[in-house]
């Protein structure tokens, strides 16, 4: 019998849903899990924009995707007019993070999490659902988080934003609706992920352990399975959304989360 924590799913999830003719584009796409899912998108046939802050990164997602890279700043506004608007597959996954007090977090940072990781989504929609409705199908897949279903210390505008793209998903899903357009949003746990290994740094300073113990003792306090999820187990769930089998799926949250949320 094969483990279920053997690892995740190779490209041979991918045989089960067909995306030859889709355009999908993927914001964050230069790393982590905007990469997984760019990769994964691809290999079910679609052709794929990579958005990334970082040009490098985009160019180097995009070029393993078969897919074109954008170098473009999500708190920009104006930047996303350069962005195509004839997209079938959303995925809003650019986020960053800041750990803080509230008395002592800074209120332009607090604001720039707000304008990357819900603005920039609605943005996003705003430009993709006419194409999306005048041809009767779109998904729109958005990257939460465990944090936009429950709070931590420390993460006010991480937590603030991922509760407000929650919301922006359930609206469009109950819009989009008539159009053949779903909206939902996956939620993973901790997922090793740079931001992750950033937040692992930061937290083994700040406690003044080792890192590993950070990992077992601090992110993973809550989670049953007692590792971090691999970002391909992430964009599994999101290529499981854009498949033939989910199209009475939206306005949800899917966990990804190692049972976190049923502790």
């Amino acid at each position: 019998m094969t483990s279920q924590l053997s690892g995740p799913p190779g490209p041979a999830a991918a045989a089960a849903v067909n995306l030859s003719g889709r355009t999908a584009l993927v914001t964050g796409g230069g790393s982590g899990i905007g990469r997984a899912c760019a990769l994964a998108l691809a290999e079910a046939g679609a052709q794929v924009h990579v958005v990334d802050l970082d040009a490098e990164s985009a160019k180097e997602t995009a070029t393993a995707a078969g897919g074109i890279a954008h170098a473009v700043n999500l708190a920009d506004t104006a930047a996303l007019g350069a962005l195509p608007r004839e997209i079938d597959i959303l995925v809003n996954c650019a986020g960053l993070q800041h750990v803080a007090p509230i008395e002592e977090f800074p209120p332009e940072r607090f604001a720039l999490l707000q304008q990357v990781m819900v603005m920039a989504p609605f943005l996003m929609i705003q430009r993709c659902l006419p194409h999306m409705y005048a041809q009767g199908w779109g998904r729109l897949v958005h990257i939460s988080s465990m944090h936009g279903l429950r709070a931590s210390a420390y993460k006010s505008a991480y937590v603030t934003a991922k509760h407000g793209l929650e919301g922006l998903s359930k609206v469009a899903a109950l819009e989009g609706a008539p159009h053949g357009v779903t909206s939902n949003c996956v939620n993973p746990g901790y997922v090793r992920t740079p931001l992750v290994e950033g937040q692992i740094a930061a937290q083994a300073e700040a406690h003044g352990i080792d890192p590993e113990a950070v990992v077992g003792e601090v992110l993973l306090e809550r989670s049953a399975i007692k590792r971090l999820i691999e970002p391909e187990e992430v964009a599994a769930a999101v290529l499981w959304l854009c498949g033939p089998h989910t199209g009475f799926i939206t306005g949800t949250s899917l966990p990804v989360d190692g049972g976190w949320g049923a502790n």
